[in-house]
């Protein structure tokens, strides 16, 4: 699967500890390879059409259409469904 960012989610990325977007990196990545893997981390959105990951504390908002993965947003649960 292709995986897409938004520029708003290239930018939230970048801001991010350097640990943590290794390690969101790598779920998506992980995620566009095999999406039975990681099933149980994504669930769709209440009221929208984006899919959810779980990583740790954060949270990667994306859509899933095709063979195109794009995400949108990337943030700490708390913040991003603002």
């Amino acid at each position: 699967m292709e995986t897409k960012y938004t520029s708003t989610a290239l930018k939230q990325l970048k801001a991010l500890p350097r640990d943590a977007a290794k390690r969101i990196m790598a779920k998506i990545a992980q995620y566009a390879g095999d999406p039975d893997n990681q099933a149980n981390n994504v669930t769709r959105l209440k009221g929208s059409v984006f899919l959810r990951l779980r990583v740790g504390d954060y949270r990667v908002v994306f859509d899933k259409s095709g063979i195109i993965l794009t995400v949108i947003k990337i943030g700490h649960r708390r913040d991003v469904y603002r």
